[in-house]
């Protein structure tokens, strides 16, 4: 019968379309490594002290989030921002990404930080141990940018008493 036919056919080519468009774990699998190698350039940087590679691996509207500070809106205020704290301190950071999640051309990865800054003016170093939520937007040539950084600390308020 033709309308069991149109039916069927139009069933297939649906089928067919949505499993085309579905993502398979070797692009997955691509994409978390591309994210891990990002993150690896972007520490080196930070431990490195090299605020215009820092800004390399950003996107023009890039926004930190640092608790009891206001946001640092934009690339050239953040590469600005690490350029000072660059000049006081030598920084060592690490990252222990928890889980990371892709959608299309945007990811976000959750994780767990510790940064070890030791004035370069001889004072004592500062430990500060954390967690960050990161959102990576790929661009058009299939990189990944950070475009959004937030973290805070886990660490007890110092007591006011």
């Amino acid at each position: 019968n033709l309308t069991s036919l149109i039916l069927y056919a139009g069933l297939t080519i649906c089928l067919t379309g949505c499993a085309a468009a579905q993502i398979g774990p070797d692009v997955i699998a691509a994409d978390l490594a591309a994210i891990a190698d990002f993150n690896q350039r972007y520490l080196r940087a930070i431990n490195d002290g090299d605020s215009a590679a820092l800004g390399a691996l950003t996107t023009e509207d890039h926004v930190m989030l640092m608790p009891n500070r206001p946001p640092l809106v934009g690339k050239a205020v953040n590469v600005d921002a690490m350029r000072r704290a660059f000049e006081q301190f030598d920084i060592d950071e690490t990252w222990n990404p928890v889980e990371t999640e892709i959608s299309g051309d945007w990811a976000w990865q959750r994780g767990t930080y510790k940064v070890i800054a030791a004035s370069k003016s001889g004072g004592a170093s500062h430990t500060s141990t954390g967690n960050f939520l990161r959102i990576y937007w790929r661009q058009p040539d299939g990189s990944w940018r950070m475009i959004r950084d937030m973290f805070n600390s886990d660490q007890p308020l110092p007591s006011t008493q």
